[in-house]
């Protein structure tokens, strides 16, 4: 839950990542094996859309998506109840993370633009029915340990005056930190858009997060005694990881290249929409429609849901009609299952010198 004061930083600090870490190894597991999974980004991606505009902690995002992971593992949900349920987890992750002043009310998520394009009303009774089959589901335990959890306590020892920067002194300790802070919220955010990662610990996750950090902004040494102390976990241990998360870096980076080359012909593009824009209203015919198709915003899958269903049909429906996927169980005490970890990639091999640049840092 949310403190007032920075716990990381207080004496008793190591003690509650020690519960952290002990309530850790009692996860549930996750098999991987709702008929859905395919869909998992998308809601994933909605859940932590609405959470950022309603400014949510990244602990309640991160619990509303763990929540929802081990829902739809465990029941064959459709699509529509999907919608549902990945509200009704952010609700009750908001409730157990945030004060009761920031827990979104009802009005308030009914009256996000994205609702009506989702063909969604949320009801009181709706929502409350889901929120009482999630609790059920989890045994009423909502005390589930998340990478967001541990994060601020590893950035705490991040960034040390004694650390180099391409083998230099940092001129700027502080300029460093921020961009630390930067790096660990993107890569906290890619473990939150992959399923793959629920196969490695939480803590593990968020010191690979603090780890690719510190590769990105070419600092040395890369894991230093400090964090090992700290953290508990070596170098090797979090190379499987920080190497996902750096193979999803390399990626956004050759994809910002990409849109970077097309602005030049993007931006003609547009000159010359206006000049037929121009030509169109000067003969008084109507502006063409292509401006339309550059209009920013979340798509939704539309197609997938059926016509002709009234607003709130699904909310109708009993939420008995969810059927428990066969050999699934309510959560018990177990570590986190392993069998998800596809091989590495091996044509990105992490060592302890990472060759792409940073380019929003300067030494």
């Amino acid at each position: 839950m949310e403190l007032e004061d920075q716990w990381w930083r207080g004496q008793l600090a190591a003690d509650i990542y020690q519960a952290l870490r002990y309530k850790e190894l009692k996860l549930p597991s996750f098999k991987g094996q709702s008929p859905q999974l395919n869909l998992r980004r998308y809601f994933a991606d909605l859940i932590a859309v609405i959470s950022n505009h309603l400014q949510l902690c990244p602990p309640a995002r991160h619990l509303a998506v763990y929540l929802l992971d081990l829902f739809m593992d465990r029941y064959d949900v459709t699509v529509q109840q999907l919608h549902m349920v990945s509200l009704a987890c952010l609700l009750l992750a908001s409730k157990f993370e945030e004060r009761e002043d920031r827990v979104p009310k009802l009005e308030t998520l009914n009256g996000l633009g994205c609702m009506s394009s989702m063909n969604l009303v949320l009801t009181k009774q709706g929502l409350l029915h889901m929120e009482l089959l999630l609790l059920e589901t989890f045994q009423w335990n909502l005390y589930l340990p998340t990478a967001a959890h541990y994060i601020e306590y590893f950035l705490s020892a991040a960034v040390h005056e004694g650390d180099l920067h391409d083998g230099w002194p940092m001129t700027s300790v502080e300029k460093t930190k921020v961009y630390m802070l930067k790096y660990a919220d993107y890569f906290l955010e890619v473990s939150l858009q992959d399923h793959v990662f629920l196969c490695f610990a939480p803590s593990l996750v968020a010191a690979a997060c603090v780890a690719a950090s510190r590769l990105t902004l070419h600092l040395s040494p890369t894991w230093p005694p400090r964090l090992h102390r700290l953290s508990g976990y070596t170098w090797e241990n979090l190379v499987p990881c920080a190497e996902k998360l750096l193979i999803a870096h390399d990626s956004d980076v050759k994809e910002d290249h990409k849109q970077k080359c097309r602005q030049p012909v993007q931006q003609q593009q547009q000159q010359q929409q206006q000049q037929d824009q121009s030509m169109y209203h000067s003969s008084g015919q109507s502006a063409s429609v292509a401006q339309y198709l550059h209009l920013s915003g979340v798509q939704y899958p539309q197609q997938t849901l059926q016509s002709g269903l009234p607003s709130s049909h699904y909310l109708s429906q009993s939420v008995a009609s969810l059927q428990p996927l066969p050999g699934s169980q309510h959560p018990t005490s177990q570590a986190p299952a392993t069998s998800l970890d596809p091989k590495p990639n091996r044509s990105h091999q992490v060592s302890m010198q990472y060759s792409s640049a940073a380019s929003c840092f300067d030494r």
